[in-house]
């Protein structure tokens, strides 16, 4: 993938232009321009991972950084304050939008581009990756006449993507549909877009006050930044609208305790929720070099703790010339929470953490992002490794599920095969003979010594060994015993009956 131009003869518009048509080739999400104290480095994000692709020299680092500027409307003579900027041009007649920002740095201007493609939008909501159950959730919640439906994730996880894919399915002459965004991203005919300028004083809550105005039906909200545009979000989902919006959060039960947080009453929001989609980007394996090895004990535990699937192989990376370390492209992992009654009188009524967590996952009524995740395993689209990395083991698993905590921290004992875990004892002649009872080795003695009577021991887990006597012994043992005197003057001796010193034994 690493490129050198020859920097002398070739002219510096061509270069920028190679260099964005390699990042659209190699489906990278951003181009990085990081200079240091003698070079100008070029890596692109290509399916998550930054990898390098060009060392630009000190002598033309500073044209490259003001012919990107110049291209995305930015200002070139301000090199001290951060910029943003955008470019909008064709690729092989293929209409391409990119987003700039410049950041000052120690060693001069960091420039980042973010290349979007959302192609994946215009293929519609059944293309981008929901399972059959997930799709028919979402589905459902589309249909709804008011309500708000979030989309949650990190940066850079496909919240846009799959935003967008909404838009389109809810796209209907019939529907007046006003997006408020920060900037917009894509232009979709048919809907009403409004851009935010924070500095005239148009932000999120100024631009939903007057859409509110505008007899909208669906409002779509880029993100929901600050505490007055959550609430006014809220009340529009409450007064007939549906609103579909974006929020930085890991899955539904943060998303819930996220809106709280911003001073929404509970009551507002148990009414107004209607579902929450929480998603993940990870690395698809390449279909044309994956490879197949056996699955680990530790991977049919968890596999099977989680999804309740047996398996004896798993899909692995292997590498090739078409992809980077046997991935290629990313594929969402969604969990996709549809707001029924209860949940939403479990809202209002504050129900603690833990219950709600139960109503949420009870029942096989929410997949997991790690159950989804690990179907998508299964199923050959990622590899387990993969699944392991996005996945918060505190959070995603579901319905606090102890065992499954313990399998995917790998604290869990691997659990033998039925035949092993009999408890039974077996008596041959056989000398050394060695049987499994209660995960404790019985072993008989090899040889008897005269006058002796026979013993046998148990050889503990960490490798002592005791004695067992026999029937003979205890009766000998106890007839010893009984001739024991029993004059005891308890006087004699100094007894505590303190209960500390249980603690002892």
């Amino acid at each position: 993938m690493f490129r050198e131009f020859d920097y002398d003869t070739q002219p510096i518009v061509e270069i920028v232009n190679e260099i964005m048509a390699d990042a659209v080739k190699n489906r990278a999400s951003d181009i990085h321009f990081d200079p240091t104290p003698n070079k100008l480095k070029v890596r692109m994000r290509v399916d998550g991972d930054l990898v390098d692709y060009a060392y630009v020299p000190d002598v033309v680092k500073k044209n490259m950084t003001t012919r990107i500027k110049i291209i995305a409307g930015m200002n070139i003579t301000e090199s001290r304050l951060p910029q943003d900027g955008a470019i909008k041009t064709e690729l092989a007649g293929k209409p391409l939008d990119m987003r700039v920002s410049s950041l000052p740095i120690v060693d001069g201007e960091k420039v980042v581009i973010r290349v979007l493609d959302y192609s994946t939008s215009l293929q519609g909501i059944e293309n981008i990756g929901f399972s059959d159950i997930n799709l028919e959730k979402v589905k459902r919640m589309l249909g709804l006449p008011n309500g708000i439906i979030l989309t949650t994730g990190a940066t850079g996880s496909g919240k846009s993507t799959t935003t967008y894919a909404m838009l389109q399915a809810l796209n209907k002459p019939e529907l007046n549909i006003i997006t408020v965004e920060d900037p917009v991203e894509m232009k979709i005919e048919g809907l009403n877009q409004v851009q935010v300028m924070s500095e005239i004083g148009l932000t999120f809550a100024s631009a939903l006050r007057s859409i509110l105005r505008q007899d909208p039906d669906v409002i779509m909200i880029g993100e929901i930044r600050d505490d007055e545009t959550a609430r006014i979000a809220v009340r529009s989902a409450i007064t007939g609208h549906l609103v579909v919006s974006t929020i930085h959060t890991n899955n539904a039960l943060n998303t819930i305790e996220r809106l709280l947080d911003m001073d929404i009453e509970r009551y507002l929001l148990g009414t107004a929720i209607s579902g929450i989609i929480s998603q993940r980007l990870a690395k698809k394996l390449c279909p044309k070099c994956r490879g197949s090895r056996p699955a680990t004990d530790y991977e049919k535990l968890v596999i099977k703790k989680a999804i309740n699937i047996d398996i004896d192989n798993l899909y692995t990376p292997v590498g090739c010339s078409e992809c980077l370390g046997g991935y290629r492209g990313r594929i969402p992992v969604h969990e996709v929470l549809e707001v029924d009654q209860d949940i939403k009188d479990a809202i209002t009524n504050n129900t603690p953490k833990e219950k709600l967590r139960k109503m949420v996952y009870g029942d096989n009524k929410t997949i997991s992002l790690l159950q989804d995740g690990l179907k998508k395993v299964v199923n050959g689209l990622t590899s387990f490794e993969e699944i392991i990395r996005i996945i918060d083991i505190e959070t995603d698993f579901g319905e606090g599920d102890e065992e499954l905590r313990m399998a995917l921290m790998g604290k869990m004992p691997i659990p033998h095969d039925e035949d092993n875990e009999k408890e039974e004892t077996i008596i041959t002649e056989d000398k050394n003979e060695t049987t499994k009872e209660n995960n404790e080795v019985i072993t008989k003695n090899e040889s008897i010594p005269e006058n002796k009577e026979p013993t046998q021991q148990i050889i503990m887990e960490n490798g002592e060994a005791y004695d067992i006597p026999t029937d003979d012994q205890l009766s000998f043992n106890q007839g010893a015993f009984n001739n024991i005197s029993t004059d005891f003057n308890y006087d004699d001796y100094d007894i505590d009956d303190d209960d500390d010193d249980d603690d002892d034994y």
